[in-house]
């Protein structure tokens, strides 16, 4: 009898347990680890993708297990539903308005066109999934990886593509976490040390009343215009409006602090959970990650050369780094407009300017997510 134990207890182990695919996640799970915590590549993002991934591939756990007729599901599965069920992304769009400064996009409204720029890239890998198979629901929720933007991505695959959702969650938020490893080489190979070097004029002084209206104004229009941009749009514009309006500090605080953490919290160990070997090592996964790189670098490519283009209409007044930051990665991909700028002068300030294609990025995905639910939710 107590031998048998033994050999059931040896059994049910996860060293028995474990095959090949969940092994590879593993792996890819501690490389992540390893980016996030020695190479410092957003940690915040990265650490618990990767923690959740761990959890879920280690065999027997059952913490990633669906709730079905009369079994519990696991503690992960739970955490995931606010992936699936839309809660979470529209928070995290709160937080990131209460943290974030529009005056740069208010100061320079150009900067709108280099958000939209870096929008092509959504578009060109849309045609690019349509042509690998994808029908158009699919098609446009992996498109939208291009944005670079997490929440946004979730948002419309839980809409239009939901049994994708895991794949394109773990592909969002991974390339998100890895712009400062994709950028840099596109921003070097499509500019010249001459426009690298350029020194922008400083933007003007924004009004306290401008940056309060502005939240207000942009809800308005685009919600009118695109009702299903609503949740995104609406809470990212509230979050501003609690930041500009100075009467609601302990809201501002909580959504730009702790509410926005927790949910970053949930939401990463969620989708790396979602991430487990039998079921994402597929054929159909693999092609999500490949075109979500591809349109998260065309997204990068396109800012880029609008910004050039601007460069030469502007008598040389514009730094072409900046329409990198169209991607809506808020604030990594301004932050790498810095260091790439700072790379060929020290001396250069580019962040703010940055800033202001940045903040029209994540307008500019969240009204693309809105136009991609009125035309394929009914498809």
């Amino acid at each position: 009898m107590l031998l048998q134990t033994i050999k059931d207890f040896i059994a049910s182990t996860g060293f028995l347990n474990m095959d090949i695919r969940s092994f590879i996640m593993i792996v890819v799970s501690l490389i992540f680890l390893y980016l996030a915590i020695k190479k410092g590549f957003e940690p915040l993002l990265l650490v618990p993708i990767a923690f959740g991934m761990l959890l879920s591939n280690l065999p027997v756990t059952g913490i990633f297990l669906p709730q079905e007729d009369g079994v519990v599901g696991g503690l992960l599965w739970y955490f995931y539903q606010g992936d699936a069920l839309g809660i979470f992304p529209p928070i995290i769009f709160l937080g990131i308005g209460a943290m974030t400064d529009f005056g740069p996009l208010i100061a320079n409204p150009k900067a709108l066109l280099l958000g939209a720029a870096a929008q092509f890239g959504i578009f060109t890998t849309f045609l690019g999934a349509i042509f690998l198979g994808f029908n158009a629901q699919e098609a446009a929720s992996i498109g939208i990886i291009g944005g670079a933007d997490g929440p946004t991505a979730i948002y419309l695959a839980t809409k239009l593509a939901p049994h994708l959702l895991g794949a394109i969650a773990v592909s969002a938020y991974s390339y998100m976490a890895l712009v400062p490893v994709i950028q840099p080489p596109i921003m070097m190979l499509l500019t010249t040390k001459k426009e690298r070097l350029v020194r922008m004029a400083q933007l003007r002084d924004v009004s306290r009343r401008e940056k309060i209206f502005f939240p207000i104004i942009v809800t308005i229009v685009c919600v009118l215009i695109l009702p299903p941009a609503a949740p995104l749009i609406g809470m990212l514009m509230m979050g501003n409006l609690f930041r500009e309006s100075n009467v609601v500090t302990r809201l501002t605080e909580t959504s730009a602090n702790a509410l926005i953490n927790i949910v970053t919290i949930f939401l990463g160990v969620s989708v790396g959970a979602s991430a487990q070997g039998p079921t994402f090592l597929v054929p159909e996964t693999l092609k999500v990650l490949v075109l979500g790189v591809l349109a998260f670098g065309i997204g990068t490519a396109a800012g880029v050369l609008l910004g050039k283009l601007m460069y030469l209409t502007s008598g040389g007044k514009v730094n072409p780094l900046i329409g990198s930051a169209g991607v809506s990665a808020v604030p990594m991909a301004a932050r790498v407009s810095q260091v790439v700028g700072a790379k060929e002068d020290p001396h250069n300030f580019l962040i703010m300017h940055a800033m202001g294609p940045n903040v029209a990025g994540v307008i500019g995905s969240a009204v693309v997510a809105g136009v991609m639910i009125s035309m394929f939710s009914g498809y």
